[in-house]
């Protein structure tokens, strides 16, 4: 078996699976539809000579594409942010407790130097926390969907772990590892590996079995068929997981600075409650939305790079039967 005819295997079934056709995931739609003798420039609509692909789109088109997927949340927070300044400005509520959105910038760019010094701080034991939550949550996931023995013995327990409150647990890490980055970063793990676990085992039993049966008598063997089969039809899954897994991380890496730490945006979260300076409190939260925010959108890029061919990446393709 060609790695080729593995891979569009693997990309026929996850598109099968997304779209609902039974066909398409089985791998026989090309055999077993019949033939259209309708001229090339007519059949579905696509323009002839382009093999049935849609044309990519260009630049301009792109931008146009990106401009109309950011003004809507825009407004909303143009909105959001007016509605903001009217409350405070009109001192509906005191400014000690809700500040100007003036008071906010003149607080993050007087002390941007240490805001961006704690920022970097969380940012780093955030993104330590998912990756290693990311890989730990995998090797999980593909030990349960493969082992009957494995996923017995190891999902009651992922389970257990996940409803444990962090929060319960996050002095006990400081004892156990100090004030240091270490506690942190477990708290990130511990609070992202669940979503990552749970899409990684769901993507993975996904896959058709009339697929997986079609692989290994064409000679394909066990890493082979996950390579190139059930890893890329788990990827839509598994990359909706992490992207809940990297705000997760955001979470955890503040409840553990919470808990005890010197630095950090949950550090400057506690000073600026405890002497009551609502503007720091604000311009912090700015902060920590702002990380969650960008790591979100780092995952969202990665997904449409890895899985530019499923449903949810397609342009023009209707997820709807309306």
């Amino acid at each position: 078996m060609t790695e080729n005819s593995l891979d569009t295997a693997g990309r026929q079934a996850a598109a099968g699976v997304a779209s609902g056709d039974p066909t398409a995931a089985s791998g026989s739609a090309a055999t077993s539809a019949p033939v259209d003798d309708r001229p090339p420039s007519t059949v579905a609509g696509r323009p002839s000579g382009t093999g049935g692909r849609r044309p990519r789109p260009t630049l301009g088109r792109r931008a146009v594409t990106f401009a109309d997927s950011l003004w809507r949340p825009a407004l909303v927070l143009a909105v959001f942010f007016a509605a903001w300044w009217f409350v405070a400005a009109r001192e509906y509520v005191p400014n000690y407790l809700v500040p100007t959105p003036g008071q906010v910038w003149a607080t993050m760019t007087g002390q941007w130097s240490e805001l961006a010094r704690h920022t970097v701080v969380t940012l780093y034991e955030t993104v330590l926390g998912f990756v290693l939550a990311a890989a730990l949550g995998l090797a999980t996931a593909v030990a349960i969907a493969y082992s009957r023995t494995l996923d017995k013995a190891l999902y009651p327990i992922v389970l257990f772990a996940q409803v444990i409150p962090k929060i319960a647990i996050a002095p006990l890490l400081v004892v156990w590892f100090g004030l240091g980055l270490t506690p942190k970063i477990i708290l990130a793990v511990l609070i992202a590996f669940f979503p990552v676990v749970i899409s990684g085992v769901a993507g993975l039993r996904s896959t058709d079995p009339e697929l997986l049966d079609l692989a290994a008598t064409m000679g394909a063997g066990p890493w082979r068929t996950f390579r190139k089969i059930r890893f890329p039809n788990a990827l839509p899954h598994l990359m909706a997981g992490l992207k809940v897994a990297v705000t997760l991380a955001v979470v955890g890496a503040v409840v553990g600075e919470f808990v005890g730490a010197s630095e950090g945006l949950g550090y400057v979260l506690l000073l600026a409650n405890g002497n009551l300076d609502a503007p720091l409190l604000f311009a912090d939260l700015i902060l920590m939305s702002a990380i969650g925010i960008v790591l979100f959108v780092l995952v969202e890029i990665a997904e449409a790079l890895l899985i530019p061919w499923h449903a949810s990446r397609r342009a023009g393709v209707s997820l709807t039967t309306s």
